[in-house]
């Protein structure tokens, strides 16, 4: 790949450290809270977890600690999508074993889990490391989205773990993937297998994240990234005077990045999934709500606009999510339906076996918005929703529900109307300072707990509004996160997801401001991510996580 001039430069960036954890190894002690609990469903949990549960969560310290210095042998795995930051993770550990002993070995296992399983490895130099320092991607061992969950496959990843005599292994991942590394750890243990187990959170989506995970790496990038697009069609809206720009946002599950999104580049609308779920908005509600703001906009002389739209919207509204539930069903049960590639015979056998609401709904949906309702499954056997346009279902129902306002002479404007899906686009940008410097913690971190002996642990970075040399390094029992859901009909446990909190003060800024947005031209531009220059400028965090701190 040839680099760029940027590239040469970020080469050179020195992420910042938390004080705590810059100075000698031995002089890096650890201090134990209490025995901690679970997200919910602790009976359950107790039981899976027989020897990882319960264990305290551990702050990092300035102190002496008496640890063993001896070389380690660490795998690491990048497991999920891609998220700005995942090299400085992997640079960050790599940095913090050669301080341990300069003997230590890193592994990095290539594709994701599915490399561990399969023992494809490849050692991580210096040399190596330092050609992917500060820069996007994963592309330094590849990812990938296999799941540890046989009894096969937690056998092969044992066998890899003592054939290469891995002290530990570190797993970069989401929720999942981090459900997968306390699974993991308790088989080790169970199985008297030494080998010792580390998360680190990942996820541009922002949904990983609780009292001691204060965001997810690659969330402030991500929504910098997106924003700076954003901006620019703001811009060029306001410039043009005659579009409205629907934007699509990825977050299937959350709406933080929407939500982040819109306090950046303050919008005529963003709809949060959030809150259609817990008013129970059904799309003509969701519609009345864009044409209000598009005609008393047009009565100002103002027909142009920008909305932002969550990917994962369709599911949060009521008679969409149950629409989308019997396709599954139907799909799964059905072989006519799912192996039909004839739209119109799909329709009539649909209009005989939904219900008659959902029946009632699809036949009113655009063809394109129902054949992406029915199109392959993802290996969950549910509807990819990242496939659908929502964006395009959206403005189609906007413009039929404008030509009746206009028939009966309640609207005179004219709209226009341009569709955007922002997703790869935000995943392997260049880091921001922000996320350069908490990535690179965050590997640092996951090597002082194994030094520590730790496992079962996820990395932990807080005080995040702070500079970094104030940041507050520490590890939190993986299970403290957990509660246990209903996935393909059995109870599992799994790393509960952080939506938007109604109540939170993210969301009530938001709503405070977003009456006013409906109506003026508000929009903030805020440019590109800045590398170099003021820390105000090149070093702030979100405002979604000012905000909480604030709170």
């Amino acid at each position: 790949m040839e680099v760029s001039a940027l590239q040469k430069e970020r080469y050179n960036y020195k992420p910042k450290l938390p004080a705590d954890l810059n100075r000698p190894p031995d002089r890096i002690s650890l201090e134990f809270g209490a025995p901690a609990g679970a997200a919910s469903g602790e009976g359950d949990l107790r039981a899976l977890f027989k020897h990882s549960y319960g264990k305290p969560p551990v702050s990092i310290v300035t102190g002496r600690n008496g640890m063993e210095s001896r070389p380690l042998t660490v795998g690491v795995i990048l497991s999920g999508g891609q998220a700005p930051g995942g090299h400085n993770v992997i640079a960050g550990l790599f940095d913090g074993l050669h301080r341990g002993h300069p003997d230590s070995v890193l592994l990095g296992f290539k594709g994701g889990p599915s490399g561990f399983l399969e023992d494809n490895a490849l050692e991580i130099t210096g040399e190596i490391v330092d050609t992917y320092r500060n820069t996007g991607g994963f592309d330094i061992i590849g990812s990938g989205r296999t799941k540890i969950e046989s009894p096969e496959q937690f056998s092969a990843a044992m066998k890899t773990a003592r054939k290469r005599k891995l002290d530990a292994v570190v797993i970069i991942g989401g929720d999942d993937s981090n459900t997968n590394a306390a699974l993991l750890a308790e088989y080790f243990i169970d199985r008297g297998c030494p080998t010792q187990v580390i998360g680190c959170p990942k996820t541009i989506d922002g949904d990983l994240k609780n009292e001691y995970i204060e965001t997810s790496f690659g969330f402030d990038t991500a929504v910098k990234t997106y924003s700076e697009l954003i901006g620019n069609i703001e811009r060029d809206a306001a410039s043009a005077r005659k579009y409205w720009h629907f934007i699509r946002l990825m977050g299937r599950s959350a709406s933080h990045i929407a939500l982040e999104c819109a306090l950046q580049t303050q919008p005529n609308v963003c709809l949060i999934s959030e809150e259609v779920a817990a008013k129970k908005l059904s799309l003509e509600d969701i519609i009345g709500e864009l044409c209000a703001s598009v005609t008393k906009r047009a009565a100002g002389g103002d027909n142009f606009g920008v909305v932002l739209i969550p990917e994962g919207l369709i599911e949060f509204v009521p008679e969409m999510r149950k629409l989308i539930g019997e396709l599954n069903d139907l799909m799964a049960t059905h072989t006519e339906l799912s192996e039909s590639t004839n739209y119109a015979d799909e329709v009539r056998w649909l209009e005989k076996n939904l219900s008659p609401g959902s029946s009632e709904l699809f036949k009113s949906l655009p063809v394109d918005i129902g054949q992406e309702l029915l199109a392959d499954r993802d290996p969950h056997g549910n509807v990819q929703v990242s496939r659908i346009e929502t964006e395009k279902l959206l403005i189609g129902m906007v413009e039929e529900k404008l030509a009746g306002l206009k028939k009966s002479g309640a609207y005179s404007g004219k709209f226009s109307a341009l569709a955007h899906f922002f997703g790869y686009e935000g995943r392997c940008a260049f880091p921001s300072n922000f996320d350069a410097d908490y990535c690179y913690s965050l590997g640092f971190t996951a090597f002082v707990l194994i030094a520590a002996g730790l496992t079962g642990y996820i990395a932990s970075v807080r005080n995040l509004t702070a500079p970094a040399s104030e940041w507050l390094p520490g590890g939190v029992p993986l299970t403290m996160m957990m509660n246990m859901e209903q996935r393909h009909g059995a109870s599992k446990p799994v790393i509960k997801k952080a939506l938007v909190e109604l109540e939170g003060a993210p969301f009530k800024a938001f709503a405070s401001m977003r009456e006013k947005w409906a109506v003026e031209t508000c929009f903030t531009v805020p440019g590109g991510i800045q590398y170099f220059g003021p820390p105000e400028v090149c070093d702030q965090p979100t405002k979604t996580l000012k905000l909480e701190k604030q709170a």
